[in-house]
């Protein structure tokens, strides 16, 4: 096994995108899933804490470690087996998204989470559960991940196979590749019924997988995922459309939304739902000068095609939507093959990557929301949260997955006061969320910096039962601390 001692060969590993820094004392470098087991045995035995990391591409500080060593997994990276009968990938933990989607597409089949960045590891995405702008048709990782083999942190082999092994009267039952069994106590809580990547996710009969995904590293280390692919779709649609009146944009995304609960034949079936906001625009328009400035708001739509014929229909359809809310026809910019669609992506993608370029500039770490509300109180705590911010003098942006009931208010400091006032800013949205029976992470995770806010969620009662899961996996509680738990959540466990 490599490894790193000399500080001024791993500063890389030190901060993650959101500018989060921290410190370590060596970066472990393993091989093989047997490399893994040796070190966390020995580093249990040693009480050494354990941060382990992928391609840091977090915005929460998870993969960021606080003292201890760094175990990096980006030599895991090999694509071990496709199943192409049971449309399935098998892969280590450091293989890149982007090769994922690549290597699936040459069999004619598709993965279909988008987090932003397609640099990241597939064992990331697992780790915290990653969506993305699909996650409007298609869910989130989850929903994708069939097997799991992870590394406990004494060293065990798990290997768990989704339909397999169920909770049973608030228990779950493992079974270790050794024989060694474990009995998990679940706590009973209701989850917000919103898109949610807060802590453990805890159900009624729930499969064993579940409680592996969205862990951010704190119960083990993913050594091997097997994904469900889906058929490629034989054609795609994207557009971009811009308004020029903010409540003309928010209300076209809110009537094609509205297609998907209303029992109607339509051609509109969008896998995607994306707004951006004014600021969001204003960002933008350096890189894409096309933009129609002062556009007030424009909405990102994809679908897939299945059968050519329909495409005709969805621009009739569409068109309808578009007079009907004064969307700014002359300026909407369409994607019907590979090549436009990949630019709609990097227009998509874009903001975010420039705003963590703006936030490492300023020296700041980032104050991007994370909330998701259910779709009724969707739109006053879009407003709420606007004139918080505008009250407060801040610059700021606002984007993301208007399918979700789930954008990104980002904001933007200027100086230490400015910074100061937008975590006072961001604690109230967070609050105001949670009374709306949202959440305050949709699919970021809660890393180190958002655990307070965590604790405006649940109880401090519930948070200590999942913390109990954790100590009973992790009893020396080396395995990425300061992630989702903060000390005293184990007290008198």
């Amino acid at each position: 096994m490599i490894i790193k001692t000399d500080p001024e060969s791993f500063q890389s590993y030190l901060r993650d995108a959101s500018n989060f820094q921290g410190s370590c004392d060596a970066v472990y470098f393993p091989e093989s899933a047997n490399e893994i087991a040796l070190f966390l045995k020995d580093a249990q035995q040693k009480s050494l804490p354990v941060t382990i990391a992928g391609s840091h591409t977090g915005v929460t500080g998870g993969s960021v470690p606080n003292g201890g060593v760094v175990l990096s997994l980006e030599k895991l990276n090999s694509v071990c087996k496709i199943n192409c009968k049971d449309k399935t990938l098998t892969v280590s933990p450091g293989v890149i998204l982007a090769d994922i989607i690549t290597y699936a597409q040459s069999y004619g089949l598709f993965y279909p989470p988008d987090p932003t960045e397609k640099n990241c590891f597939i064992g990331g995405n697992a780790a915290t559960n990653a969506s993305g702008a699909r996650s409007y048709g298609y869910g989130s990782t989850r929903d994708y991940v069939n097997e799991l083999e992870i590394i406990l942190p004494d060293g065990e082999l798990l290997c768990l196979k989704r339909g397999e092994n169920f909770a049973v009267q608030n228990e779950l039952h493992l079974t270790c590749q050794s024989g060694k069994k474990i009995t998990l106590p679940l706590p009973q809580f209701e989850m917000p019924k919103v898109k949610n990547a807060a802590g453990y996710f805890i159900q009624e009969n729930m499969d064993a997988v579940d409680l592996f995904i969205g862990q951010e590293g704190t119960l083990g280390v993913i050594t091997s995922l097997t994904l469900q692919l889906l058929p490629k779709p034989e054609k795609m649609f994207s557009a971009v459309i811009f308004f020029n009146k903010e409540n003309d944009a928010f209300e076209f995304a809110a009537g094609l939304k509205s297609l998907s609960t209303r029992h109607i034949e339509t051609a509109i079936h969008l896998r995607a739902l994306e707004f951006f906001d004014e600021h969001s625009l204003t960002f933008l328009s350096e890189k894409f000068p096309r933009i129609p400035l002062p556009a007030k708001g424009a909405v990102l739509i994809e679908q897939d095609i299945h059968v050519v014929s329909t495409e005709s229909d969805l621009l009739d359809e569409l068109s309808i939507y578009l007079q009907k809310h004064n969307a700014n026809e002359e300026a909407i910019w369409f994607a019907f093959d590979e090549s436009s669609f990949r630019e709609m992506q990097e227009f998509r993608h874009s903001i975010s990557y420039m705003v963590n370029e703006y936030v490492a500039e300023k020296n700041y770490r980032k104050l991007g929301t994370d909330t998701v509300v259910p779709d009724e109180h969707f739109h006053g705590y879009y407003q709420y949260c606007k004139a918080m911010v505008e009250h407060a003098g801040l610059l700021y942006v606002y984007y993301g997955h208007f399918g979700n009931s789930h954008l990104h208010l980002n904001i933007l400091p200027l100086n230490e006061q400015q910074f100061e006032t937008g975590k006072t800013i961001y604690r109230e949205l967070c609050i105001k969320a949670v009374a709306l029976g949202g959440t305050v992470s949709g699919e970021h995770g809660i890393g180190k910096f958002k655990r307070d806010y965590f604790r405006l969620q649940y109880s401090s009662a519930t948070i200590k039962a999942m913390a109990k899961i954790k100590k009973i996996l992790d009893p020396c509680l080396i395995l990425n601390t300061g992630n989702i738990f903060f000390d005293e959540d184990f007290e008198n466990i």
